[in-house]
């Protein structure tokens, strides 16, 4: 009966450790075609996708940690999440803590955006002293000295839907945003009244990466997120959403 009682709790042990979910942090400021939110959770997008075929892969539930864009690194640094996905090492110099990166799994560049399309080329360093449109946290590496001079001056929103909502409300006449952003939000809006992009400020590539911790399957997590990057998987997701790579 002894025997009988211990298996039955090793099983019971083995089938909780095999089912325990892949936490997966979501930065509140993403917006579609990255993240839907609803109810504070993701239901659909480019990100979304990627992460629940990523944990279904893997073998384990896919579980979701919707924060401010402030307490991302803080959670990895604790251990209360395990993957942040749709990141660059260069957006954080000073990172602590134990982390192995995925390959590049996306290339963006970040796009200086107006409500009208220029008569002659926009560069950021001849324009007059303004605000600039700009999302609470994000890191704009090519905008960054002309902040830190008061050259121009941020605006943050919570998310990015936000600055382009004022920016297409005539709030300033400048924001930033990522191309596929751009491109998502513009759906919705009669040609005439489309954002245009004005000029390319930086592109960098970017991927995810894993708390290297012994309860987290990092390897297994690494190679799956490859063979869905050379398999054409992830490519295929953005698709669905932008109709291109």
């Amino acid at each position: 009966m002894r025997l009988a009682l211990g298996a039955l709790l090793w099983i019971s042990l083995s089938v909780t450790a095999v089912a325990a979910p892949l936490r997966f942090v979501v930065p509140d400021s993403w917006a579609m075609p990255m993240v839907q939110l609803e109810r504070g959770q993701p239901i659909q997008g480019i990100l979304h996708d990627v992460m629940v075929s990523l944990a279904t892969q893997v073998g384990v539930p896919a579980e979701f940690h919707v924060l401010p864009r402030a307490r991302v690194q803080s959670a990895m640094e604790h251990g209360e999440v395990d993957v942040r996905c749709y990141a660059a090492q260069s957006w954080l110099p000073n990172q602590s803590g134990d982390y192995i990166w995925s390959i590049p799994l996306w290339t963006q560049p970040d796009v200086l955006i107006s409500r009208h399309e220029p008569l002659t080329p926009v560069v950021p360093a001849s324009l007059p002293r303004q605000t600039i449109g700009t999302v609470l946290g994000y890191s704009y590496p090519t905008l960054q000295p002309l902040f830190d001079s008061g050259h121009l001056l941020r605006e943050d929103a919570r998310n990015q839907d936000q600055v382009l909502e004022k920016l297409l409300a005539g709030r300033y006449r400048y924001a930033v945003s990522n191309q596929w952003t751009l491109d998502w939000f513009n759906q919705r809006l009669l040609p005439e009244r489309q954002l245009q992009g004005v000029a390319v400020l930086q592109e960098q590539s970017v991927g995810c990466y894993v708390r290297n911790d012994p309860d987290v399957p990092v390897q297994r997590i690494l190679r799956t997120l490859l063979r869905m990057k050379m398999s054409g998987e992830i490519d295929d997701i953005i698709r669905l959403y932008v109709g291109k790579p």
